[in-house]
């Protein structure tokens, strides 16, 4: 029987405006009811994500940055802070080649490391509360998440290299058209899964897990019901036991009705 469902957000839950369907509300408390943990699982930092689920924010958890910041029951249980000295050598790194430019984020603002105009914004990459910062924001600054952007649209080169870069640092996942999501190693949406399964007492194989993108790949290897969306990554709909509409038809909406039937069924 599945008692948590985590969800992605981006090319997954939000429909093409990248907004919350309305009816989703309505699920997440309807599941919630019948004794089922709902997960909000993304790139997004949770200060994004707690207003776009503020009418069930309290009663659903959230994994966001990433797995950088895990909340369960409206209070933090984690919080992964980047090294000062790894984010110095991502950004000489980042530096070697002229197409990528690198976004810092904190719990507020979205520290951009080259002017304004050259970041391409995209659904999940709206860049809140920019600030142009010229050199690495000091250690006092706690950076929580950092993307790359790709100017050319090269994702799959340029995270290549950057693996070979600063492969023992960060894994490098590619997310959207033109951006490379950073995630420290051994922090990632998979781990914020697991603080918020042991908090609940949930075990792997009662959990199911929506995605497209590669920061999924790891939720989806872990979960007992790993479902995929036709919009997304070959490789993610190759580990899926199953691959639903698009987002854009609000999918997970229909699955997450579908499950909710089901149980109030029995």
């Amino acid at each position: 029987m599945i008692k948590l469902i985590a969800s992605d957000m981006d090319g997954t839950l939000l429909d093409a405006e990248g907004n919350v369907p309305s009816e989703t509300f309505e699920l997440i408390s309807g599941l919630r009811r019948c004794g089922v943990h709902f997960v909000a699982s993304s790139g997004r930092r949770f200060d994004t994500l707690s207003e776009q689920f503020a009418p069930v924010v309290d009663f659903m958890d959230f994994v966001a940055s990433n797995g950088a910041q895990v909340v369960v029951g409206g209070k933090l249980v984690d919080r992964e802070v980047f090294s000062h000295a790894a984010v110095c050598r991502l950004y000489r790194a980042v530096t070697m080649f002229d197409v990528l430019h690198l976004a810092l984020f904190d719990r507020t603002n979205s520290f951009l490391l080259d002017d304004e105009a050259v970041f391409e914004r995209e659904i999940d990459k709206n860049l809140p509360n920019p600030v142009r910062a010229y050199e690495v924001p000091s250690p006092e600054t706690s950076i929580i998440k950092a993307s790359v952007y790709v100017s050319d649209g090269t994702v799959m080169d340029m995270s290549y290299a950057l693996a070979r870069e600063l492969g023992e640092d960060f894994v490098f996942a590619p997310s959207g058209r033109k951006w490379i999501d950073v995630m420290q190693r051994g922090v990632s949406k998979a781990t914020g899964i697991r603080q918020v399964m042991e908090a609940h007492g949930v075990s792997a194989d009662e959990v199911a897990a929506f995605g497209d993108s590669m920061n999924d790949y790891e939720i989806l290897r872990m979960v007992g019901m790993p479902i995929a969306m036709e919009n997304g990554r070959s490789a993610i709909k190759q580990i899926a036991r199953k691959v639903i509409g698009p987002n854009t038809e609000h999918s997970v909406q229909k699955e997450l009705r579908r499950m909710l039937e089901e149980l109030s069924a029995r």
